[in-house]
């Protein structure tokens, strides 16, 4: 329980990928703090639910009725996993978490909020950096929707490697995991100028979903696809749909 309305440590751990991860307890929700920084909680979910649910609608009538294959960069505290195993035709969920805290605390306290997707058939959890992962050679096929909750989005990263998944190398290197159909959907803390341009240089839609929050800017969705020179032939779209 907290004491005068101070949140309070339930767990602490050295991060793998930098700095000590502290998950806290305020009230009923819980926070995940990284380097001292807020990173997440479990108050609301809605942008991360978006993430993966706008992602698989953006497939269309590609979509059909083939298995859809997801791949999700960053557990978090499971509500785009869990999203993802609500949404129909969802074959298969590749999760990269590179922090074993994380992953652990999803088979205990943050259990409820991933609704034990851990233990779903459908789940396969990878505890690996995501950049090193998608450098390497494929293991398994392509992912018709990509989606990146990985920091704080692409202009403010606690863990500053993080920064360059979301540069050129790595969009290159998740363009080449994306199959025919695929989208990749990208969340962020907020507008992303820059990144957005990354974007709209190597796909021919783009799409730009921002989601109010009780304080502060919007959270902000980025939904991407059709490579460029891959189809050709599309404009960019801008704004909301």
């Amino acid at each position: 329980m907290t004491v005068s309305g101070e949140p309070a440590t339930i767990e602490r751990a050295q991060g793998l990928g930098g700095g000590e991860l502290v998950l806290r307890r305020d009230g009923e929700h819980y926070e995940i703090i990284s380097n001292g920084m807020f990173l997440m909680d479990t108050r609301n979910g809605e942008s991360e639910r978006l993430l993966i649910s706008a992602a698989v609608a953006g497939l269309g009538e590609d979509r059909a009725d083939a298995p859809v294959r997801v791949l999700i960069g960053g557990l978090g505290v499971g509500f785009s996993l869990a999203e993802a195993l609500r949404r129909p035709g969802v074959d298969a969920v590749t999760v990269v978490e590179i922090e074993p805290a994380v992953v652990g605390w999803h088979r205990t306290l943050l259990r409820p909020f991933s609704e034990g997707a851990l233990d779903d058939p459908r789940v396969n959890v990878v505890r690996a950096d995501l950049l090193e992962w998608l450098a390497e050679p494929p293991r398994e096929g392509p992912f018709d929707a990509i989606c990146l909750d990985i920091d704080n989005g692409p202009d403010w990263t606690v863990t500053p490697s993080n920064a360059h998944l979301y540069g050129g190398t790595g969009l290159d290197l998740l363009v080449r995991r994306l199959s025919s159909r695929g989208v990749l959907a990208v969340w962020s803390a907020g507008a992303a100028p820059a990144f957005e341009e990354l974007l709209r240089g190597r796909f021919d839609q783009v799409r730009v979903r921002p989601v109010p929050v009780p304080r502060g800017e919007p959270d902000v969705i980025y939904l991407a696809r059709d490579p460029r020179g891959s189809r050709g032939g599309a404009q960019p779209v801008q704004g909301t749909p």
